[in-house]
């Protein structure tokens, strides 16, 4: 008896050692007009759990995570349309958080919107990824995800932490290149596609951003619960970060992402700033994000 619950206890502290990196909720919905029978609801609420399979259970890195450790993260496919029995197309949802240091608070990483989701599945069909290898447009696209929500995550730890991950994208943007699906090449429509996203980010001229993402999160909101005065300068140093890149790629997709992750939680925090600080702050996001200047607005009494 003894030995057997030794036994569970070595095999619960093994896999709590062994956990892997996401901790990622699928969830699938039709968009509202589209009809669809008891079978594909079925199929749905199937491949919600192959997809939950594959992000959770996969081991994405050669690090080690505890449970508590593991990124929490999101995905919702939205079904707009279904061509053929078998055939999806519509939009994926992405969000990823951060814990804050000292706090129980989770910052948001990441929040985009893919408009190219487009992949076949069939019942009973598992899906796996492999590395260096375009099986199929679903494993790829989640794949995808995965790695670059470790790259924003590990860019908030340490300075430029993410760069293997986001090497990791490239690599199946690349493999991707000749699949025909969309969303993988750089002359697709618009700049707000998987190629640009990672390819952006990789760019020199992004460098900016990537710094602003370590700064932000260390210097920044880890530092919140001893000295918030001094996170909050904190804070707007790294925002000042952005403006190299604000000025050779203006409403570049990634600053306006990285932003839009930002702005209620920048509210939140500067809601007993002296109105000089929270002008400052203003006016500065104003440069970097012209376009939701009435959001940000907001932040002023």
């Amino acid at each position: 008896m003894k030995r057997s619950i030794l036994g569970m206890v070595f095999c619960l502290a093994l896999a709590l050692f062994n956990a892997q990196e996401l901790n990622c909720k699928i969830s699938i919905i039709k968009e509202a007009s589209l009809e669809v029978n008891s079978t594909e609801l079925e199929i749905f609420k199937e491949l919600e759990l192959v997809l939950t399979e594959l992000m959770n259970n996969t081991q994405w890195t050669k690090d080690q995570f505890t449970t508590e450790e593991r990124i929490n993260c999101s995905m919702q496919l939205q079904i707009n349309k279904i061509p053929s029995a078998g055939t999806y197309v519509g939009a994926l949802q992405i969000q990823a958080t951060r814990p804050v240091f000292n706090s129980n608070y989770n910052t948001l990483l990441l929040n985009w919107r893919d408009e190219d989701l487009a992949f076949t599945y069939s019942r009973n069909t598992l899906i796996t990824y492999s590395p260096n290898q375009f099986r199929d447009n679903l494993s790829s696209i989640m794949a995808y995800y995965a790695y670059f929500i470790l790259g924003m995550d590990y860019d908030s730890f340490s300075l430029k932490g993410g760069t293997k991950f986001f090497n990791e994208c490239q690599q199946i943007v690349s493999n991707a290149q000749n699949s025909g699906a969309p969303g993988w090449k750089s002359n697709e429509q618009g700049k707000r596609n998987r190629f640009w996203l990672v390819d952006n980010i990789m760019q020199v001229a992004f460098e900016p951003l990537r710094d602003c993402n370590y700064a932000y999160h260390r210097n920044g909101m880890d530092q919140m619960y001893e000295d918030k005065v001094k996170g909050k300068k904190a804070l707007y140093d790294a925002l000042s970060k952005l403006n190299p890149v604000v000025q050779v790629r203006p409403n570049s997709p990634n600053v306006v992402n990285f932003l839009l992750c930002k702005r209620d939680e920048l509210k939140s925090i500067l809601s007993d700033s002296e109105v000089k600080e929270k002008t400052d702050f203003v006016t500065l996001l104003k440069r970097l994000d012209p376009s939701n200047s009435s959001k940000y607005q907001e932040i002023l009494p």
